[in-house]
């Protein structure tokens, strides 16, 4: 799985966004507990749309770009 093959309309598990993020589950788990990475829960299973991931890497460019 690539960040270019995302489906629009598939629900990303944690170890799945991990992996494609190349970040730990902490890391992930702090970037949804601050609002920064879109989640939705569906029972016990938190999962990331893929526009939540898009939209996550657009603000870690913007913020690149701010800070350059």
């Amino acid at each position: 799985m690539s960040l270019a093959t995302l489906d629009d309309t598939q629900l990303y598990r944690v170890t799945d966004v991990m992996r494609l993020l190349r970040m730990s589950r902490t890391v992930i788990y702090e970037q949804i507990r601050s609002g920064r990475l879109r989640s939705v829960k569906q029972g016990r299973a938190r999962l990331i749309t893929a526009k939540g991931i898009r939209n996550y890497i657009a603000l870690l460019e913007k913020e690149a770009e701010e800070a350059a």
